[in-house]
């Protein structure tokens, strides 16, 4: 679809909270709707809505692009939306008092974020990033309660997600509390990959670790030079996981 064809994240969030539906033509519904459902029906958490209940999921949820490097909200915003991720990746982060991120969670296509003004909690307390071009469906908290009142196997499930996000959170401060920057480095390569590789710069690499890009880059020359990962621009190809997993557990 053409990025022409969808709303911007602003006017699509201000027509939500003022409870307005953003005006499209015949042809942009039809060619909008048909993709929007191809990607509601993706997402794990709604596996079990019936077509009509798709239907009406499809009519309440704006689509929106967002470039890369686009911060979708920030700390304290009270915005009470809830974003599923379609297409790109979405970092999640919150920034220490000098100014430095401390990554949370990276969040690949199919999952969503912005849940917590949804449940009692009045504001985020994280960040949300575009690290690359996305593709965000939009929820309007009233039309979250809908659904979960009807299916309440949805709120089960992003239950589910939300607590194995906690486990990962706690794993990672964990690791930054009494891990080596080389065995942390190991285990975000692990975690990151996708079909045997990572898309991720090196600066990104160094929020997620807690180490400077400076001391990332080295540690990644020196996988490469003991033959555990390829580095190409912007990606890194894992050769040996099973070192790297031995390393992360170290």
């Amino acid at each position: 679809m053409a990025t022409g064809l969808l709303p911007t994240l602003e006017s699509t969030l201000r027509a939500l909270l003022h409870g307005r539906r953003p005006a499209r033509s015949a042809a942009e519904l039809s060619e909008r709707d048909e993709l929007k459902l191809r990607y509601l029906r993706e997402v794990d958490i709604l596996r079990d809505l019936t077509p009509d209940e798709m239907a009406w999921l499809k009519d309440t949820t704006e689509m929106v692009t967002c470039e890369a490097g686009r911060v979708i909200y920030g700390q304290d915003e009270e915005t009470e939306v809830l974003f599923i991720l379609k297409r790109g990746r979405v970092q999640l982060y919150r920034l220490t008092p000098d100014g430095k991120k401390l990554e949370i969670a990276t969040l690949a296509p199919g999952t969503f974020f912005g849940e917590m003004p949804l449940i009692s909690e009045h504001m985020h307390h994280t960040f949300a990033e575009a690290l690359e071009e996305s593709l965000i469906c939009i929820m309007h908290r009233e039309d979250v309660e809908r659904l979960i009142v009807k299916k309440p196997q949805v709120a089960m499930r992003m239950l589910e997600v939300l607590g194995d996000r906690l486990n990962a959170t706690e794993s990672q401060l964990e690791a930054l509390a009494f891990r080596s920057v080389r065995a942390r480095l190991a285990g975000a390569l692990l975690r990151l990959a996708q079909d045997g590789e990572v898309r991720a710069t090196h600066q990104e690499l160094s929020e997620v670790v807690g180490a400077y890009r400076e001391t990332v880059t080295k540690t990644l020359d020196d996988f490469q030079r003991e033959g555990l990962v390829d580095l190409n621009r912007m990606r890194i190809g894992l050769r040996d996981r099973s070192s790297l997993e031995a390393l992360s557990s170290g």
